[in-house]
């Protein structure tokens, strides 16, 4: 069993070898090489260490994603499994209908979809295409991602391309820095599901709890004009991140890249997704369809 020392000398070496922003990595190891040497992380259980490494690490650089997580299941420390947590992320998504938890009609023809997870592109186009098919005939309609945690930034790009008509639109850019490489994120030609246009409505619905890959969906759609976002401010998590092992039930998480809005210039990370219409998060649902009856002259 590694030392609690031990564990957040690994977390350190992931971070300073992977982390998006390099120039920022010197003052945050010393903020923690610091809390080492006062014993600051001795004695504590794997939560315990898990939160007190995660707040200091976010007292010097308040990157919502930049943390250590407990898992309740076991990790594996071998190598040959060091995938930057993919595989468990998939084996997720296949217990939660690859994220999307409720398509329903609502009454006045409005369709609703809610998200709690983004699948990734590929497993996830299926559930995808079958979610716009059934709310393909609606005339307005409201995806919820306020128990939305996060996804893969490929299936943000496939879910957002179901609300524009081609495959013109350039959406947002990734900048890796493992690679050193900009990927751009355009709307997809072939969609396994219809295309949402002709001028209808989408209003995407936002908590405090909104987060990584749900925020990527709402910020996209608001920026681009396809969108009005109701509810509250999101929590702010811009960066795509990968995910270690450091020890059996604790991953460092570590923001490898960033994303940058082709409209905005600009991403969520730390501010959050701001809503169009600000309420309370329980009452975001009442204020989207009091606006799509509006919108019909109700």
């Amino acid at each position: 069993m590694p030392t609690n020392e031990q564990i957040v000398e690994q977390a350190l070496a992931r971070i300073t070898a992977g982390y998006v922003f390099p120039d920022k990595t010197a003052a945050i190891e010393e903020a923690i090489r610091t809390r080492i040497a006062s014993g600051a992380y001795e004695g504590l259980s794997d939560r315990e260490l898990c939160d007190t490494v995660t707040a200091h690490l976010q007292e010097v650089c308040p990157d919502k994603h930049l943390r250590l997580m407990w898992t309740e299941e076991p990790q594996s420390l071998e190598p040959v499994d060091d995938d930057g947590g993919m595989a468990a992320f998939m084996s997720l998504l296949r217990t939660e209908n690859q994220g999307i938890r409720r398509v329903e009609r609502l009454d006045g023809n409005v369709g609703l979809i809610e998200l709690t997870r983004i699948a990734t592109a590929i497993e996830g186009a299926d559930a995808i295409g079958a979610a716009m098919r059934l709310v393909a005939q609606s005339c307005a309609l409201v995806l919820d991602l306020r128990e939305c945690t996060g996804g893969a930034p490929e299936g943000a790009a496939l879910w957002n391309s179901h609300f524009f008509p081609d495959d013109q639109v350039h959406l947002h850019d990734i900048y890796d820095r493992g690679s050193d490489s900009t990927r751009q994120f355009w709307t997809s030609a072939h969609l396994p599901g219809p295309r949402y246009t002709d001028d209808r409505p989408v209003y995407v619905l936002t908590s405090e709890r909104t987060f990584s890959g749900g925020e990527d969906v709402a910020y996209t759609l608001q920026a681009h004009g396809r969108a009005k976002v109701i509810g509250a401010t999101t929590r702010g998590g811009a960066h795509p991140t990968a995910r270690r092992a450091v020890a059996e039930h604790i991953l460092v998480t570590v923001p490898t890249a960033r994303s940058i809005n082709t409209v905005t210039g600009t991403n969520w990370e730390g501010v959050g997704v701001v809503p169009d219409i600000q309420v309370p998060a329980d009452q975001a649902l009442d204020e989207a369809l009091k606006a799509v009856m509006e919108r019909q002259g109700g």
